[in-house]
């Protein structure tokens, strides 16, 4: 694969590969079919992670992408030591741009995924780490920072298929009142915004990254305000 070459779209035989793996979720299966796995899963995911991370490094200047499995690309082989599902292989393709303020698993990003037949698009932070669980809730509680979440919130909610997800507790944290205007917010764990659906026909031409910038950049003010706890 040339460094040159543009992303031009995944191809049926990516999809295929996951569904397949489902099917033979084994090592011998893998290592025999680890030659499609860079071709059509791995090749075409480097090529689009440089594109998209091009395109959102316009409207979010810290975003880091990097055409890398364990980077940018999730590794595919599953961490089997404290799980009870013995399956060695992840059945999805995933992928993340984070911001540079922190280390990847602890930084606000934009993700895609692929799990056949679907695909799923998010942006914000899937779990927020301990160290800036306090600093989050006292933001939402903040008469300034809570009003601009809630009205980010509400924007992210008005758009056709799309989820804010991340809720966690049961109550609202103790200390916090639980009539406030951002007492959902606080029963959350994590606070990402998210578009799941079928594998659309861009997935499969130059377009996906059009596609998926179209609906990560409403996201952009979450993920700035989510960057601003690390201040």
């Amino acid at each position: 694969m040339s460094n040159s070459a543009a992303f031009a779209g995944f191809s049926r035989e990516t999809v295929r590969f996951f569904t397949e793996l489902r099917r033979n979720n084994a090592k011998p299966w893998f290592d025999a079919h680890r030659e499609a796995y860079e071709r059509r899963v791995l090749d075409p995911a480097r090529l689009f992670v440089t594109a998209l991370g091009a395109r959102l490094q316009a409207i979010v200047p810290g975003i880091v992408a990097v055409p890398a499995v364990d980077k940018s690309i999730f590794r595919i082989r599953r961490d089997t030591r404290f799980s009870l599902d013995p399956a060695p292989y992840k059945t999805n393709l995933g992928i993340y741009f984070w911001d540079r303020a922190r280390g990847r698993m602890e930084s606000a990003g934009f993700y895609v995924g692929l799990e056949p037949p679907d695909i799923m698009l998010g942006g914000g932070m899937y779990v927020i780490p301990d160290s800036l669980l306090g600093r989050y809730r006292k933001a939402l509680v903040d008469p300034r920072r809570g009003a601009e979440i809630a009205g980010i919130v509400e924007a992210l909610r008005a758009i056709p298929g799309c989820a804010i997800e991340g809720e966690h507790y049961k109550r609202v944290p103790a200390g916090f009142d639980p009539a406030h205007r951002n007492a959902g917010l606080l029963r959350h764990r994590g606070l990402y915004a998210g578009f799941e659906t079928r594998v659309p026909p861009e997935f499969f031409g130059p377009e996906f990254v059009d596609y998926c910038f179209e609906r990560f950049a409403p996201m952009a003010p979450l993920h700035r305000w989510l960057i601003k706890l690390f201040d």
